[in-house]
């Protein structure tokens, strides 16, 4: 019963800081990925690179962060010198997208996490924090799990909508606690519609970034097995 008490009160809390970030009155017109906003960030996001020697306008994250999370935007940098303001969808204006970088080695580009995914993950890293443990219920790859959700409380299992396909994607953890989103389904999508036979070991995940508005965030590395079919690329 206390553990039941401990995760109600989790879910209220989730929900309550849920409604700060993302105000009712600004939800509709802030959880649009406008292209012409995300043009406007890469046009300042340049014009900083070569006013600053190459140096790129974004936060310091720690080393181990995720590849997809590590270079997220900072606007202060940005902001008024090469654009007015933040665009109205960014977390930094009360929208639901954090703007980040990718590829910053040899194209730096500018694209959309949804910070929805990060909720999510939130609650359910909350969740395992009340129980003490994570409860794993399959083992799907080398050190990536499925979770039994029922014992953190869930009456149905959660997911995020795809920003790729609009399909639902499940979440996984790994054998230290953390969660990912599991994009397989996407990533199975893009290899037939490109036909591209990838090298066993090379992540697959920048087919995701082609023609989307998004990085494949909150993700583990992916490769392909000798079908051509995505698989986790852990060790």
């Amino acid at each position: 019963m206390k553990k039941l008490a401990i995760i109600l009160m989790i879910v209220l809390s989730a929900a309550l800081i849920s409604g700060c970030m993302y105000p009712e009155d600004r939800r509709v017109e802030n959880q649009t990925p406008y292209e012409d906003q995300i043009q406007a960030v890469q046009s300042a996001v340049n014009q900083f690179k070569e006013a600053n020697g190459g140096i790129l306008p974004i936060k310091t994250k720690e080393a181990d962060t995720p590849l997809y999370e590590k270079y997220p935007i900072d606007f202060k940098k940005i902001v008024p010198q090469f654009m007015a303001e933040p665009p109205g969808n960014a977390f930094e204006s009360g929208g639901i997208f954090q703007y980040a970088l990718v590829d910053v080695e040899k194209n730096p580009t500018v694209k959309l996490i949804d910070l929805r995914m990060a909720e999510q993950i939130r609650d359910i890293k909350m969740r395992i924090r009340a129980q003490g443990y994570p409860p794993f219920k399959k083992d799907i790859a080398n050190n990536v799990y499925t979770l039994n959700f029922k014992k953190l409380g869930y009456k149905e299992e959660p997911y995020v909508v795809s920003p790729y396909t609009n399909h639902n994607l499940p979440f996984v953890v790994s054998g230290d606690g953390n969660i990912y989103v599991d994009y397989s389904s996407d990533l199975y999508t893009a290899l037939k519609k490109s036909g591209k036979k990838v090298k066993e070991g090379e992540d697959i995940r920048p087919l995701l970034l082609k023609d989307s508005s998004f990085a494949p965030a909150f993700s583990l590395p992916y490769t392909v097995n000798d079908q051509n079919e995505p698989i986790f690329m852990v060790k």
